[in-house]
This record gives C-alpha cells, structure tokens and sequence, in this order.
C-alpha cells in the first residue's frame, strides 16, 4: 500500500490471517480498526459491521473514504481460532483546488 493519498481517494485495507502452518486461516473473531487525523477511532466486527468483508479463506477487507488531509492509521485483529494483529499507516494531502 503507497503511503500517501489525496483528499477523495478511496484506500482499501486488506487483512490477511494465516494459521501456525501459513496457511490461510479464519480467526473466530475479526476487528479491523481506523484512527482518522482528528484520533477518533472506528472498530469494525466482522458479521457485525458491514463495513468488514470477507473475500476468502484468512482474507479480509475495509474501505477508507478519505476526507481529511493527515496521518491515517488502522490495524487488524485475530482472536480465538488464529490470534495476529497487524498495523499500518498512510498520509493524506489535501486538494490545492
């Protein structure tokens, strides 16, 4: 994923989770988390939040409409069955127009 957008841009946040063995597994329970520039935080439950989609076997996905300029951070979340976590970041600039 770049690590910086444009106000407007649409970011899609994958999450992949994989058992002891690597190979693609299904946590019992999946959160895909965001903190926008401002530091509110969205939770988001996957088979709660229709947000959270499922495109596979481990894999998962949410969408980011960015509609502020800044430092953006999210992280995904396992537990029960496969427990992992993973984090990243990007940066969004604003529109000279």
């Amino acid at each position: 994923m770049p690590n910086e957008y444009d106000v407007g841009d649409l970011v899609r946040v994958t999450l992949q989770f994989t058992d002891a063995g690597s190979q693609p597994a299904d946590p019992s329970t999946v959160r895909g988390k965001l903190r926008d520039p401002a530091g509110q935080t969205t939770t988001y439950v996957f088979g709660t939040d229709p947000e959270l989609i499922q495109d596979g076997t481990g894999t998962y996905h949410f969408d980011i409409d960015i509609a502020t300029p800044g430092e953006w951070r999210y992280r995904g979340e396992g537990t029960g069955a496969v427990q992992a976590a993973s984090e990243g970041r990007f940066s969004a600039r604003d529109s000279a127009f």
